[in-house]
């Protein structure tokens, strides 16, 4: 089953339900799957891994508000972009701890052969390929400087 498949079938659990928070945060990731589907030069499908980029970015942007709001001290809002970034968060693959991205990117800088910071963008192309979808951009960037310098 695609992920639009499941993100429909869910819609309809959470309208049976009466669940209209959720309803909308689902509802929003099918609107992404569909503006994505119907851009100009789009394939009729869209693969899972443009999938994955659509909720990371989804989720990425909820989170964020959340927290912005909650800094500008506006806590029904934020409330409502962390429910969203939860409900989103369920269709994402399980992100990987520090420890196991550190030791994912020590086999990635070793493959690639890399052995300074002027090597950054070799290991960033190959680290976001093999772990996209499942840590963060931030993190991995951050990791590699770290790793490199040593």
């Amino acid at each position: 089953m695609s992920l639009k498949e499941t993100i429909n079938e869910d819609i309809k659990q959470a309208m049976l339900a009466k669940r209209k928070e959720e309803l909308t945060a689902l509802r929003s990731i099918k609107s992404a799957i569909l503006l994505a589907e119907t851009e100009k030069g789009a394939k009729e499908e869209i693969s899972e891994d443009t999938e994955m980029k659509l909720l990371m970015k989804a989720a990425k942007q909820r989170k964020e508000s959340g927290e912005l709001f909650k800094k500008e001290g506006r806590a029904d809002l934020a409330d409502k972009e962390f429910f969203e970034f939860e409900v989103i968060s369920k269709y994402l693959p399980t992100q990987m701890e520090e420890a196991e991205v550190r030791k994912a990117l020590a086999s990635i800088i070793a493959k690639v052969g890399a052995s300074s910071p002027a090597d950054m963008g070799k290991v960033m192309g190959a680290a976001t390929k093999e772990l996209a979808g499942k840590a963060e951009g931030r993190m991995i960037s951050t990791l590699v400087k770290e790793l490199l310098a040593q």
